[in-house]
Parts: structure tokens; sequence; C-alpha cells
């Protein structure tokens, strides 16, 4: 029977946190100033399931969230960047915290950012036709989507942080009111 419970939470919090992220990618069409901010949403919300159920059950959520996102989500790019990046590195990042040696965690999680970001780029270019962005970086010179990606490195490492200390408002504010216990 506690079994059986067990899976029924674990379902329902996957169900509810699935329903948040895709109303999050779903508002991407609504609102596109915000096709980053959304998708990185949906991804912050999958930090309750890991910190809740199991980081296994986070991973069937992200992947569920990610399909649906593509069939859901008008802004295609934003379902992109969920995919790639927002809804994975939450969930990729509990793995790499594991790592003793911080100048690692940091160097590994700086080369699956840039990575993703630069499969990204080519990505929306050639799978979706967004030729218009390789012709706009050219305006500013051959060198110009480089410095771009150094760039978003600064914000990237604010994001990455941002997490640690969503995670904690989680369990000190959140979790003893949703819950009804004291932490």
């Amino acid at each position: 029977m506690q079994n059986q419970q067990n899976l029924s939470y674990r379902v329902a919090l996957g169900g509810i946190v699935s329903a948040f992220c895709l109303v999050s990618m779903f508002l991407t069409g609504v609102f596109p100033l915000l096709y980053l901010v959304l998708p990185m949403i949906a991804g912050v919300l999958l930090l309750i399931v890991v910190m809740e159920v199991s980081i296994q059950w986070a991973w069937v959520t992200y992947i569920a969230v990610g399909l649906l996102s593509l069939f859901v989500t008008y802004d295609k790019e934003a379902a992109l960047i969920f995919i790639l990046f927002f809804g994975s590195f939450p969930l990729v990042r509990y793995y790499l915290k594991k790592i003793p040696s911080k100048p690692a965690q940091l160097l590994l999680k700086l080369l699956l950012f840039n990575g993703s970001m630069i499969l990204y780029f080519y990505l929306n270019t050639y799978l979706f036709g967004m030729q218009e962005l390789l012709e706009e970086l050219q305006k500013y010179g051959r060198h110009a989507g480089k410095i771009m990606l150094i760039l978003l490195n600064p914000f990237f490492l604010m994001y990455d942080t941002s997490l640690d200390g969503l995670c904690e408002l989680y369990s000190r504010m959140l979790k003893p009111r949703i819950t009804g216990r004291k932490v």
C-alpha cells in the first residue's frame, strides 16, 4: 500500500510540474519577449521533482515536457532552448555538483553551456531556416558569434548561481508552506 501511495505521489507531482512547465512554454507564444525567461522557469520547476522525488523521475518529466513542448509551444526556438539547455541543465547540474573539484565543475558547466548554445545556434539556423541569424552576425564581423558567446558566459554563471538560491528558497520557505511542516 505504501509503495502504491509513493508511486501515486510521484506521478501526481510529475504531472503537476509538467503542467506548469507546459503552461510556461505555451506562454512563449503569448509573450514573445520572454522566449528565454519562460523556458528558464520551466527548467527551474524541474528542480522540485529532483528535490521531492528523484533525479530519475525528473528526467522522465523533462523528456515528457520536452516532447510535448514541441507540439504545444508556438515558439519553436523556445522549445529548442528548453530541450537543449534550460530543461536539461538543472538535471545535469545535479551530477556535476558531485564532482569534488570546483574548478572541474565550473569547466564542465561552461563547456556544457557553450556547446549547448553552439548547437542551439546551428539547429536554429539550419533546422528552422533562420538564415537571417547568420546574416545578422556577419554584419558585425567574422568573430561576432564568438564574442557574443563569450559575453553570454557571465549571464550563464549568474543563472547557475541563482539555481542554488532557488533550491534554498524552495526548501526553506515554499516547501514548509506547502506541506505544513517545519524544516
